[in-house]
């Protein structure tokens, strides 16, 4: 039975959803001898959520959320180039910069491709669960109305 490829768009999600330490220890473990090199500056810092009112459709500001990125090229040691980046809602620059390793080690499916395919498999099975559970939450949640439209008059029996 054949799978379908993980789509590229799902690797950082799935991958962020492991413990980083995890992450972190697997990419400095696969490349061991190869040359890291930063593309553009890794940023860690705050940005602006910005929303749209829904009455009159126009812009606000909701708030900071944390965000770093990272684009990196690599250079294996029998000399394969390759890139990778990734952005995330997080503010951990060492996690940042894994994941983008991530990336070009999958993109390019460099040695030890198959061990981070199968961490992104293992993150999108834990999404899967997380999703599953806030359904199920949100299911208890739910608030049962109807019967606010058989309430009577208090003062009808005076």
């Amino acid at each position: 039975m054949n799978q379908e490829p993980i789509k590229r768009t799902q690797w950082v999600t799935a991958l962020s959803a492991l413990p980083a330490e995890q992450v972190v220890s697997l990419c400095t473990e696969l490349s061991e001898g190869w040359k890291i090199r930063p593309k553009s500056i890794p940023q860690s810092g705050l940005g602006l959520l910005k929303l749209n009112d829904s009455a009159l459709n126009d812009p606000f500001y909701l708030g900071e959320i944390p965000i770093s990125s990272a684009w990196i090229e690599v250079t294996t040691a029998e000399g394969q180039q390759t890139e990778g980046a990734a952005q995330l809602m997080d503010d951990r620059l060492e996690l940042v910069e894994a994941l983008a390793l991530c990336d070009a080690i999958l993109a390019t499916q460099l040695p030890g491709w198959e061990k981070i395919e199968a961490m992104v498999k293992q993150g999108l099975q834990l999404r899967e669960v997380i999703k599953i559970e806030r359904k199920r939450l949100l299911a208890h949640t739910q608030v049962n109305f109807s019967l606010l439209d058989d309430v009577g008059d208090d003062n009808a029996d005076t």
